[in-house]
């Protein structure tokens, strides 16, 4: 029986050890699966906090967890249980906390658009990278203690700074404890646009809402069978198009914030008021408006240089002789009409309108002047 060299990579399927070998660039949606599994360690952070209120602080040192974006995860997860007692702190925390999930998985110019169609009609909401963390934090605000996203028969495409992932078959899953247990699928079509890179962040993310259930357990419909008003409530739904109210609202927020980043951004990089902010942008912009466009400026050089006649006259003998050349070549061109004038004859040319005679049809013929001559 020969015996097959050994690999030191190779794991059998069958043996305790066997996983998938990792390929060179990360797959889209395993950055799903990995973004699913952030999305519940916070989940678990918040449950051990709510759980346990009056845990001491965890101090987190600055040279453990792991390397890269899970050591700064460690560390901020540590700040999130640290700052359970005071409610500043812990707000604080929480936002860091989302802020790291954005830059692990959004590029710094990513876009979040959300369509869906209301009782009043169909809704599209687009954000930037700066309110991407604070959207995540509001499904949770509403409600939400589980939130992942199931992908099924996506497809990719690949370019050449860029991946594309659309998937028609979506399902966003979410976990509300409050007002009571209910389990919602929001159905959907789930275009992502990822970086073509070693971090492959997503870029443009956007989500169709097609249809949405809420899912309620056998057992608390058992428990409640003979108090009609708990079936009454249990019978009402508890989100919009599978959004809670918090993050409908915050949409609708974004709509207002969204034009004001740049006094924001000007706010915090400069530490001005709003005030001096506005009146900065808005000087800035009416600057844009009086400043004259760079392109005109460029047509009349061009111009010139095409008219090299005009201004190359150095002296008036040079001036005579472009003049008399200039008439012996019309003189040509007016013996060579003349002549093929001749020699082809008159140009004859029927008409619809009536002659001197009355005639449908007359003659025209080029005289050795070059001018035409209508005969009848």
């Amino acid at each position: 029986m020969s015996s097959t060299p050994h690999d030191p990579f190779y794991s059998s399927p069958f043996g305790p050890f066997y996983r998938r070998h990792t390929p060179y660039m990360v797959q889209p949606e395993y950055r799903i699966y990995e973004m699913n599994k952030r999305l519940q360690s916070r989940t678990e952070i918040a449950a051990n906090a709510v759980a346990n209120p009056h845990q001491a602080p965890v101090r987190c040192k600055a040279g453990g967890g792991k390397q890269g974006n899970s050591k700064l995860f460690w560390q901020v997860s540590c700040a999130v249980l640290s700052g359970v007692g005071e409610r500043t702190e812990s707000e604080d925390s929480d936002n860091l906390w989302w802020d790291a999930f954005a830059t692990e998985f959004f590029e710094d110019d990513a876009t979040l658009t959300l369509s869906f169609c209301l009782e009043d009609g169909p809704k599209r909401y687009t954000i930037g990278r700066t309110l991407i963390p604070r959207y995540f934090s509001t499904v949770f605000e509403g409600g939400v203690t589980d939130l992942y996203y199931i992908l099924k028969h996506s497809k990719e495409s690949y370019h050449n700074s860029s991946i594309t992932v659309d998937c028609d078959q979506c399902t966003m899953v979410t976990q509300h404890g409050k007002p009571m247990f209910t389990k919602v699928c929001t159905e959907g079509r789930l275009i992502l646009e990822f970086t073509f890179d070693d971090l492959m962040r997503i870029k443009t993310w956007h989500f169709t809402i097609r249809q949405y259930r809420e899912l309620v357990p056998r057992s608390i419909l058992a428990m409640h069978a003979q108090d009609p008003q708990v079936l009454e409530q249990l019978s009402k739904n508890i989100t919009r198009m599978g959004l809670t109210n918090f993050t409908l609202n915050y949409l609708r927020l974004c709509v207002i914030l969204e034009p004001m980043q740049e006094l924001m951004s000007r706010h915090k990089t400069y530490n001005l008021s709003p005030r001096d902010c506005l009146k900065t942008c808005l000087f800035q912009k009416w600057q844009r408006m009086v400043a004259p466009p760079a392109e005109p400026t460029r047509q009349p050089t061009t111009k010139r240089r095409k008219r090299k006649n005009s201004t190359s006259s150095t002296s008036n003998s040079s001036a005579g002789n472009n003049a008399n050349s200039t008439n012996s070549k019309k003189k040509s061109a007016a013996a060579n009409l003349s002549l093929s004038s001749q020699e082809l004859g008159a140009l004859q040319s029927c008409s619809l309108n009536p002659g001197r005679d009355g005639a449908l049809c007359h003659s025209t013929a080029v005289t050795p002047t070059g001018q035409f001559k209508e005969k009848h």
